[in-house]
């Protein structure tokens, strides 16, 4: 298994204990993404998340690689899955609700060692 794959499973876990998130069952996949390091597709209904890790990062993109602060970014995708799962019931604009999710993920990845 590659060594970025397992670094990136086990932060996670980590992650994913400290935030009190134990009760979601993830799935973790190493595929090749466009343009993200990581991504995260969770349901809140079914307690169910695949996490997938990019295994083809672009030239431009390598310098930039750090597997722990991605693996920590899509944890706190999941921490915020369930505010994120009840404002897309509401009648507003997805683009506004995942704007504001993701600001408030980048801020929780700043402040949280």
């Amino acid at each position: 298994m590659n060594k970025d794959f397992q670094l990136f499973q086990q932060e996670f876990k980590e992650w994913q204990v400290k935030l009190g998130l134990t009760g979601f069952h993830i799935f973790f996949k190493y595929l090749p993404l466009k343009e993200c390091f990581a991504q995260i597709d969770a349901s809140q209904v079914h307690r169910v998340a695949t996490v997938t890790l990019n295994s083809k990062l672009s030239d431009d993109d390598k310098p930039y690689k750090d597997i722990k602060r991605s693996a920590k970014h899509e944890a706190m995708h999941l921490l915020v899955n369930n505010l994120e799962a009840c404002a897309t019931s509401r009648e507003i604009r997805i683009q506004e609700i995942d704007e504001a999710v993701e600001e408030l993920v980048v801020k929780l990845t700043e402040l949280i060692p």
